[in-house]
């Protein structure tokens, strides 16, 4: 199966009635035939890992291609280049939360890459940055916590940041690095609360949000990256149970 029978068959699922849903979740469907994750993953099971089939399919630009194409990329085969231009050319933020979440999240530069983006002007790449940020918190079991405290400082740097896209991805990394261990809870929780008193309304949406999730007293129990399941008190101790 090449590229060409992967966009007849995605003509083929063309769903508006889905397509009206996505718009309305604020997705860009200028470019998309409305075609539902899960199928794309099963799809992406059925091709395989390809690089050169993704390179082709993120070239044609669809929602859907594109999609696919985080999918079955090789991580390391993923370039630094390729990094930056495939987000620099993302238009919609599932294709933006896609791309990290399911390819950059796994190639050796995903730190680097987070740290430089977080201070990007566009949208979509400075999302992708805190959208790393939460990606890595929660799949990079070994990772060292002084990388988590070193995002913390770009959750406080650019939480003034007033493009929904942006805030949303900003809060997101913070309250997943506030969800990854017991230590990073209480250095999240300690953030949050200095941001929601800020003058700006956005750093203030970030970190009231986050604390509703962080530091309320009946938060549901957490599976830590040390494997121990406990659950948080309001003032940042845990139970284990």
């Amino acid at each position: 199966m090449d590229e060409h029978d992967i966009l007849n068959a995605l003509q083929a699922s063309l769903d508006p009635a889905a397509l009206a849903g996505m718009a309305r979740y604020g997705i860009n469907t200028s470019r998309a035939f409305g075609v539902s994750l899960p199928l794309l993953r099963d799809a992406a099971r059925q091709i395989g890992t390809s690089h050169a089939l993704a390179q082709r399919l993120w070239r044609m630009g669809y929602r859907e291609t594109r999609l696919l194409a985080t999918l079955i990329d090789d991580p390391t085969a993923v370039t630094p280049t390729q990094m930056e231009r495939w987000a620099s050319e993302v238009d919609s933020w599932d294709v933006c939360d896609g791309l990290c979440n399911n390819l950059l999240r796994k190639t050796p530069e995903a730190y680097t890459k987070a740290t430089e983006w977080a201070g990007r002007p566009e949208t979509f790449v400075k999302r992708a940055g805190f959208v790393l940020m939460a990606a890595l918190a929660v799949h990079d079991k070994r990772a060292d916590d002084q990388r988590f405290e070193d995002f913390l400082k770009l959750v406080a740097r650019e939480a003034a940041d007033e493009r929904n896209f942006v805030r949303k991805a900003v809060n997101w990394a913070l309250r997943q690095i506030g969800k990854r261990n017991p230590l990073l809870r209480r250095r999240a929780i300690a953030l949050a609360r200095v941001l929601a008193r800020r003058a700006s309304s956005s750093a203030r949406w970030v970190g009231k949000d986050a604390l509703r999730e962080l530091a309320r007293p009946t938060t549901s129990e957490i599976r830590w990256s040390s494997g121990v399941r406990s659950a948080a008190t309001p003032e940042g101790r845990v139970r284990k149970r």
